[in-house]
Order: C-alpha cells, then sequence, then structure tokens
C-alpha cells in the first residue's frame, strides 16, 4: 500500500474530456455532516493551468473512452426481460443479505447482451440509497442435477467466471453495488457472453442462476457512513459466521453487517418495516456462429499470489480478500491524502479488451488497470450523486465510468503481467472498502469481408 500525502485527490469528469486541454475538474472530497452520518460531498473548482493535470486526468486522456451507441450497436434483435427477486423485507437499520437460488432467467443457448438492476419497493418505485443502500447485488451461474426441488442446494456445480481468484470467490458473472442505476454494462455487437449451451451442461443437469443481494436500511441509523461501510463496534458484532472471535484489527467488512443483522439506532427513532425486491433487466440475443464470445474476468486489488512447489513444478495461487480498511492520514493533511493500493497479476491467456469498469465504495478516487509497459488499458473513475432523487445521491457512488476500447485496439498478450490500481481518499477511516476490476476479453476479432 502507498500512502501519498499530501497530494490531494483530484478527478476529472468525464464531460471536461470533450473540452480543451487546459480545462480540468479537480474534485477534493470532503466530509459531509448529516443526522450525525458522514457521508461525502464532492467540491469542484475548474482551474486552466496545464500543470496541474492530475494523474487521473492523464490517465484519461492516454485512453479513448467509446459508449456501445459509437460502436455501432444493433438492437434489432435483442430481447429483453425485467424480473424481480423473492420479496425481502428490512426495518430501520437492518440488514437483508441473502442468496436466492433458481432465480428467473432467460433459457436456451443465448449471448448476454447486459444486466441491470435496482432495488424497488412494492408499488415498482425505485429506492432512494439514502433510506436502502445496496452494498451489493451478484449473479452466480450453476448446474444442478434435473427434477431437484425449487431452491434447493443439492447437487449445485458453480460455474465461475474466468477470474484468477481462488476456489468460488469472485466467481459471478455480474456485480455491482451502489453504483449500478449509473453503470454502463452493455457488450458491443458483435460480442456477447455465452450461456445455457446443451454442450457445455452434463448429462443430467440443467443451468439455473442464482441471485445474492446485500441490502441495508439506514433509516434513522446513528452513523449513517459507518453502517454501510459495516463498522462492527455499530453492529455489535464480534464473530465471524463460524463463531470465531474476529481479529481486533478487524474494524468493519461484510463479517460484521449479516444477514439479520441490526445497526445501531439513533434513541427514539422508530419506522415501519418495509417490503422491497430486486428488480433485474437481462438484454440477450439467440446465440449463432455470427456472436464472438467474451471471458468474463474479475480482478482484486487485494490478490496477492503464491506460488508453492508441486511435484509437476509451479503452482501460482491466488488469495483475494475483496476488501479491505482505507485507515486515515495525518489530520495535518486531513483533506489532502490519497490512499493507493497496487497489486500485479500475470495473465496466462490474453485476448482482445472489449469492455472494462471499476467497483468501488464511498470515498472512491479511481481505479486503473496497466498493462505490463505500463500502458492504460482501462481505467474507471466514480460519479458521485449531487442531489435526493434515486440514482442521484448526494455523496454516494451513483455510477463508475467504463471503457469500451474500439475493437483489436487494446489487447492482453498472453502471458502479460498487469497491475491494478486502486484509490481511495483517506481524509477519514474507511472500512470494508473494495477495489474489483471487471472487464470482458475476446480471443478473436470478427472477420470483415470486403
Amino acid at each position: 500500500m502507498v500512502s501519498s500525502c499530501p497530494h490531494p485527490g483530484k478527478m476529472p469528469s468525464l464531460s471536461s474530456l470533450t473540452r480543451s486541454k487546459k480545462l480540468i475538474l479537480l474534485i477534493l472530497v470532503t466530509p459531509l455532516v448529516s443526522n450525525k452520518a458522514q457521508l461525502f460531498e464532492i467540491k469542484m473548482s475548474f482551474v486552466t493551468q496545464d500543470w496541474v493535470l492530475s494523474w487521473a486526468t492523464l490517465l484519461l486522456m492516454s485512453t479513448t473512452l467509446y459508449s456501445s451507441t459509437a460502436l455501432g450497436k444493433t438492437e434489432n434483435n435483442i430481447k429483453t426481460s425485467v424480473f424481480l427477486s423473492p420479496k425481502f423485507e428490512l426495518g430501520p437499520g437492518s440488514v437483508s443479505n441473502k442468496d436466492y437460488y433458481d432465480v428467473q432467467f432467460p433459457s436456451g443457448h443465448i449471448a448476454l447482451k447486459s444486466f441491470n438492476a435496482e432495488i424497488v419497493d412494492e408499488a415498482g418505485n425505485p429506492v432512494p440509497l439514502f433510506e436502502t443502500y445496496l452494498h451489493h447485488w451478484v449473479v452466480v451461474r450453476y448446474h444442478q442435477p434435473k427434477n431437484v426441488t425449487n431452491n434447493s442446494q443439492s447437487g449445485i456445480v458453480f460455474v465461475r467466471n474466468s477470474g484468477l481468484c481462488q476456489d468460488n470467490v469472485l466467481g459471478q458473472y455480474y456485480g455491482l453495488g451502489s453504483e449500478t442505476r449509473g453503470t454502463a454494462t452493455d457488450i458491443p455487437d458483435p460480442f456477447g457472453i455465452e450461456v445455457g449451451n446443451p454442450a457445455g451442461i452434463p448429462y443430467g443437469y440443467e443451468e439455473k442462476w442464482m441471485i445474492n443481494v446485500h441490502a441495508i436500511d439506514t433509516r434513522g441509523v446513528e452513523d449513517r457512513l459507518g453502517c454501510i461501510e459495516c463498522r462492527c463496534d455499530l453492529y455489535n458484532v464480534t464473530k465471524d459466521e463460524n463463531g470465531n472471535p474476529l481479529s481486533p484489527d478487524y474494524k468493519g467488512g461484510l463479517e460484521c453487517c449479516p444477514d439479520d443483522s441490526q445497526c445501531r439506532m439513533m434513541k427514539g427513532f422508530k419506522g415501519a418495516k418495509k417490503s422491497f425486491y430486486l428488480k433485474y433487466t437481462v438484454k440477450w440475443i439467440n446465440w449463432d456462429n455470427s456472436v464472438i464470445p467474451v471471458k468474463i474476468y474479475i480482478l482484486d486489488v487485494t490478490d496477492t499470489l503464491n506460488v508453492s512447489d508441486k511435484t509437476k513444478g509451479m503452482s501460482p495461487k491466488h488469495n483475494c480478500k475483496v476488501e479491505y480498511d482505507v485507515k486515515p492520514c495525518s489530520k495535518e493533511y486531513k483533506y489532502k491524502c490519497v490512499d493507493v493500493r497496487r497489486t500485479m497479476l500475470p495473465m496466462q491467456v490474453g485476448g482482445y479488451v472489449i469492455y472494462g469498469v471499476g467497483h468501488q465504495h464511498v470515498g472512491a478516487v479511481g481505479s486503473t488497470l496497466f498493462g505490463q509497459d505500463g500502458r492504460v488499458i482501462c481505467s474507471s473513475l466514480p460519479i458521485y450523486g449531487n442531489g435526493t432523487e434515486a440514482g442521484n445521491e448526494k455523496g454516494y457512488v451513483v455510477g463508475m465510468s467504463t471503457c469500451y476500447p474500439p475493437p483489436g485496439s487494446v489487447k492482453i498478450m498472453d502471458g502479460e503481467n498487469l497491475t491494478l490500481e486502486v484509490s481511495y481518499s483517506n481524509s477519514i477511516l474507511h472500512s470494508g472498502v473494495m477495489g474489483l476490476f471487471y472487464y470482458l476479453v475476446a480471443e478473436e476479432l470478427p472477420h470483415h469481408h470486403p
């Protein structure tokens, strides 16, 4: 970990990329106190001097971002289905972190083109993050013997993505958090994520999907930021899910806000239980030979690679911890500190990058994936809300910028070492943050016929 004090954390807006190179957007992340809860207010000021270019500005200027529309995305054959998860209930300060097996999902041999989700109430209205915080949702693919009862976990074989993490850690096909409403997930033509291929499903099995939804009701809580960062003292949790004592160094994270846990409330606050759903929208096309499959990779900045001696050579072992704490820097530089973490990961198989996006929490400054030669493969920056409506909640990360490089323009070589760099403001403590990077790779490009 590198803690860079006293350099300020600066982030350019995406719109500024279309302006003069002399017009830079500086962003300082400062605490915003409201109802005894600290969130983040983004203070912005424009300057017109070349020498104040931040590292994030330089990275973005060296990489061209493209939207799906710019890639000639067509929707003539795209099908769309909207589903609801099973209902879950939350009272003020309570937590729901449940796995829903055998959820509704498009069937058949198809190519997934996008997956978007949000929490809605019983009337179907979007719920703002300051009432119900969507910590994360993930979508997992699995195979299971036919004719088992609904929601049974008997005989399940998980089908993970192509990422590097150990076992089934970060093996999901899709997954986002508070940024879900403002983050594009479209896959440009002619690419798609192939699922439902009968040739890949074992005899006697069928393909199904599981969704995990982790939501925190923050109505009336004593410390809203502490609750959404799962601070252990606010949840009065001292043991993990297996009953083992938590380390004194573990200040907060997933272990401290499990299903049915309760965050500390303000005295005298009363509120009714409410019912919610995860509303998810899936877009897909029927599979045919014109579709080029992409592989899903999810990298984790906490990943450490261990190489152990084996009788048949060297076997790498990844250790993804998924989350970590950002410790506050010196009070002398309270508003000018940035915590930077890096990890280097070898890619056994490369390909052409089609899409990329980071996943971070409140306090995020940005994340970048570098190639072995130092080139920027993709840089993803947080988008903070500045209003009260769902999708633009002030102080929350409501979106992450995405990368759509022109097909063939960004290639990861076989055996190339990639570096993931993730930055957070550390003017105050942040617990249980994440530094993930999700990207799609095609091993071939479309053939162009004259």
